[in-house]
């Protein structure tokens, strides 16, 4: 059996019937596809009540698809946890110097598409793995 540990939670009215592990957002619904999560949602809880948020600390994310042990994670469009992918930066040069360009940062993600990092893997959607928050 998985545990969680919370460090902080935060409560936030919940903007619609909303399930427990998954991601939530700053204004009390699911994130969507790679966006900063206000935490993880500790209980199932309908729309308008106050809704436990953990902020802080390791929570239990459903999986949205394959991920391995050390992954950054990202929300998918449902807050359900998927793998973040490396960055891609396109750069224009405004002085036409030539280093304008693609070019793709490795070994990262953008900082601000990431919400925690996988504790366990998932081979499929629908596992249930432990995320600790970022």
């Amino acid at each position: 059996m998985m545990t969680y540990k919370t460090a902080l939670t935060e409560s936030i009215t919940a903007s619609a019937d909303v399930v427990k592990n998954r991601f939530a957002n700053f204004s009390g619904g699911y994130c969507g596809a790679g966006e900063k999560a206000l935490g993880v949602f500790e209980l199932d809880t309908d729309s308008g009540e106050q809704a436990p948020v953990i902020v802080y600390g390791i929570a239990l994310v459903e999986a949205g698809g394959a991920i391995a042990v050390g992954d950054a994670v990202t929300s998918d469009a449902d807050g359900k946890a998927v793998k973040a992918d490396s960055a891609t930066v396109t750069i224009t040069s405004a002085t036409g110097d030539g280093d304008a360009g693609t070019y793709n940062v490795s070994g990262g993600v953008l900082a601000q598409a990431v919400n925690g990092y996988a504790l366990d893997a998932a081979s499929a959607a629908g596992e249930v793995i432990r995320v600790r928050l970022v």
